[in-house]
């Protein structure tokens, strides 16, 4: 909650920008919402009349009381269901809700291709298909967008620690899902 009012340096004196102000004329993306330390309802009583009236008040140090713009694109992500997170009063003042679906099956398998290279690799067809069949469909689990990145990450670490050519394979791949998907 501190971040989001002026902090003043007590050695310097000099006074720093809460986050909100810093993102003037730009973004603010608060990621996860909802599993922040600080309660929901904390944050969205402090934006909720700056959301609306696009300007919000900020104390100094001083004592004085300064009025400044609250212009900028906020951003709230999360997983959860956002009704279990605010009530109606806060969700109008968020004018757009965008959901972003699992992916299908071959926009799995286009983020595959598109990553494969960036992590070292030559796309193989194969070894993916193996890891749908095996790791996906044989499990009902569910697609996630950013599943290729992290189980090729783990495939390519698999291969330096073991001291073997980077290729995507069935074993790079069985290694990387029981890596990735363990729960401790």
């Amino acid at each position: 909650m501190k971040e989001l009012e002026v902090c003043q340096n007590q050695q310097t004196k000099i006074c720093e920008a809460p986050l909100q102000l810093k993102s003037n004329c730009g973004t603010l993306v608060i990621d996860d919402f909802g599993r922040q330390t600080m309660p929901v309802d904390v944050l969205l009583n402090r934006w909720i009349v700056p959301l609306e009236k696009r300007y919000d008040f900020l104390n100094l140090p001083s004592g004085k009381k300064v009025q400044v713009p609250f212009d900028q694109l906020i951003i709230f992500s999360t997983n959860l269901e956002p009704n279990d997170l605010v009530d109606g009063a806060f969700l109008r003042r968020i004018p757009y809700k965008i959901e972003v679906p699992d992916p299908t099956r071959e926009e799995f398998v286009a983020l595959m291709k598109l990553m494969a290279p960036i992590m070292g690799f030559e796309y193989d067809e194969k070894p993916v298909e193996y890891l749908i069949d095996t790791h996906y469909l044989a499990v009902n689990r569910p697609f996630r967008a950013c599943q290729p990145r992290d189980l090729l990450l783990q495939v390519r670490n698999f291969c330096v620690y073991k001291k073997i050519p980077k290729v995507i394979s069935k074993e790079g791949f069985d290694f990387a899902v029981e890596n990735y998907f363990s729960v401790m």
